[in-house]
């Protein structure tokens, strides 16, 4: 997904807060949106705990943060219950968000199918004062490839 393009949504939440979710109905100034590979992914679970650990750190600079996962509003429940999020988990069973975010895949059609396998991680910082857009992506090109929370914070305050 290139900058400047609308991109709003709505989906099921199975973390806190309201349910379902809309993007440009959350009370920040920018969000960061983590795509994350599959319910049973390591390093989406590390980088969850990470994030959560320090909430307040972007909750002090206007800025939320949600998590996508490519799975069933069951599943994306039973995970933020499990990582105890402080934020929204937000299930795109379908990954049509992911898609139109650009989440990017590898392994051809099998990786298109298998989450887990072929789904890799994206990040993206949104501005939600004016119209819904994507400011700044960071698209995985291996499982471990993803921003720290310093480098989420960093983007976020370029755009504060």
């Amino acid at each position: 997904m290139t900058a400047g393009i609308d991109a709003d949504f709505t989906l099921p939440n199975g973390g806190p807060g309201p349910d379902p979710v809309t993007l440009s109905g959350l009370d920040a100034d920018l969000v960061v949106v983590l795509f994350h590979r599959d319910y049973l992914c390591g390093n989406c679970r590390r980088q969850a705990a990470t994030v959560a650990a320090r909430h307040d750190e972007f909750r002090e600079r206007g800025v939320a943060v949600v998590s996508v996962l490519p799975e069933s509003a069951a599943r994306a429940a039973a995970w933020a219950d499990r990582r105890d999020a402080p934020h929204p988990v937000l299930a795109d069973p379908d990954s049509e968000v992911a898609e139109r975010y650009g989440q990017p895949t590898a392994f051809g059609a099998v990786g298109r199918r298998l989450d887990l396998l072929g789904r890799m991680p994206l990040a993206a910082l949104v501005d939600l004062r004016d119209r819904t857009e994507v400011l700044w992506t960071h698209a995985g090109e291996t499982p471990g490839d993803r921003p720290t929370v310093d480098d989420l914070l960093a983007e976020a305050g370029k755009f504060a």
